[in-house]
């Protein structure tokens, strides 16, 4: 019987969650005990519906056909690394709850008759919260009825990095590393003109403020513009806004400001809805939020009157694939070589991971974590990272991300064009 295995991406995409493909593929193609390597489109989904893709002959035929002339090894090598610089979920992705088997197994017994159909051994799933639960609830499945020929291993990603288990997550760097060069080149157009100038960037982060917190490591670097941060973990106070950028015009003329798109005021009421629009749920019943910054914009257009503009990074800052972080790429990657190798040493519903390392060197260690210490938890900024007023970040903040956007990578070219692995 041969023993196959499968891969899977979900959730939101980012710029680094094909490096963690990449690193799947590669570590199952050198490893003997594996015959085929699959890729499912469009999530657990996909799978449930046998959208197959066979991964290894896939990126094979493209090296050829692009890198013909060049020995079949280097062709291989080429197209890993091109998948690892090609942004978004490869294989597509999907926001899909599986019922809990226990009111209702037939997901799970369908997943089951289609793995043993495949040969498929070994199933390890790219993403975040929601899809480390799909995680848990079907290694549990597998191990409640015995089933001990196939593994189920979770990999992470999220530009949230509001994942428990980890140090931090791939695919924050290299998003948090577009925050950063767009802040910079902001403050440039700050610089130009001689009066007061207010702009305002909604990042993402709905329940977690990282992305805003990461805004902070700009200040200070390239010009004396002073920054305010306001994450979603404190309430938020409109009045002490108003005051808080009224000072800082008071100091300078212009000023940036970063938010979470998920900041709640003291009575816990979303600062988007008070734009009075729905954002509705997605399928796991999280808010969907923004329009933040869009509140703030003509609250100080009305109580201050100076220039402002505001600007929600939104999809931008997910799938940037012309600046990324070369420690989240190569870190992402080595996350997917991790989880193969979990994979065949039998380890049923852990999720591979990292872990900093002491010392004054930034390093980490890849482990492994059981998958019921991730699931339906997140991660936030702790509060004693946010300084006293509310409005910026602690100097270990600062620490803490300064290592993860370090050093460049970049998709490749063509003809000015970035160039992008496509697999289906």
């Amino acid at each position: 019987m041969a023993k196959n295995l499968l891969a899977a991406q979900s959730g939101g995409p980012t710029a680094a969650i094909n490096a963690t493909l990449a690193g799947i593929i590669e570590q199952a193609d050198a490893m003997e005990g594996i015959d085929r390597i699959y890729g499912a489109r469009y999530g657990i989904q996909g799978v449930l519906s046998e959208r197959f893709l066979d991964l290894g002959e896939r990126l094979r035929t493209l090296g050829a056909s692009e890198f013909g002339e060049e020995q079949e090894k280097r062709r291989w090598e080429r197209m890993l690394n091109r998948l690892s610089t090609t942004p978004a979920a490869a294989l597509g992705s999907c926001r899909y709850k599986l019922k809990d088997p226990a009111e209702d197994s037939s997901e799970f017994e369908a997943l089951f008759r289609i793995f043993r159909k495949y040969e498929i051994a070994y199933f390890v799933y790219i993403g975040g919260n929601d899809s480390m639960d799909t995680v848990a609830k079907l290694s549990r499945f597998l191990a409640e009825r015995g089933e001990s020929g196939i593994t189920v291993v979770g990999a992470p990603k999220t530009i949230d990095n509001d994942l428990f288990g980890i140090d931090h997550c791939p695919g924050f760097g290299s998003a948090a590393k577009y925050i950063v060069s767009s802040l910079s080149e902001l403050e440039r157009e700050l610089l130009v003109y001689d009066t007061d100038y207010v702009i305002l960037v909604e990042m993402m982060g709905r329940n977690a403020g990282w992305l805003t917190a990461a805004a902070a490591l700009c200040e200070g670097r390239n010009s004396e513009i002073p920054y305010l941060l306001y994450l979603q973990e404190r309430a938020f106070c409109l009045d002490r806004f108003l005051t808080d950028v009224r000072d800082r015009l008071r100091e300078h003329r212009q000023v940036i400001v970063a938010v979470s798109e998920g900041i709640r005021d003291e009575n816990g009421i979303m600062l988007c809805d008070y734009d009075g629009v729905d954002g509705g749920l997605d399928a796991f019943g999280h808010r969907i939020a923004s329009g933040a910054a869009r509140v703030l914009e003509r609250a100080v257009q009305r109580e201050i009157g100076c220039k402002v503009r505001s600007i929600e990074l939104n999809l931008l800052q997910r799938c940037a694939g012309h600046i990324l972080s070369a420690t989240d790429v190569e870190e992402s990657r080595e996350l997917g070589r991790n989880a193969v190798r979990l994979a065949l040493r039998g380890r049923n519903g852990v999720m591979s991971s990292l872990r900093r390392l002491p010392g004054p060197d930034y390093a980490v260690e890849y482990f492994p974590v059981e998958i019921t210490e991730i699931a339906n938890r997140e991660r936030k900024v702790p509060d004693a990272w946010i300084n006293a007023a509310g409005n910026n970040v602690t100097p270990e903040c600062r620490a803490y991300l300064r290592p993860l956007i370090r050093g460049e990578q970049s998709c490749a070219f063509e003809d000015g064009i970035p160039k992008y692995v496509v697999l289906f």
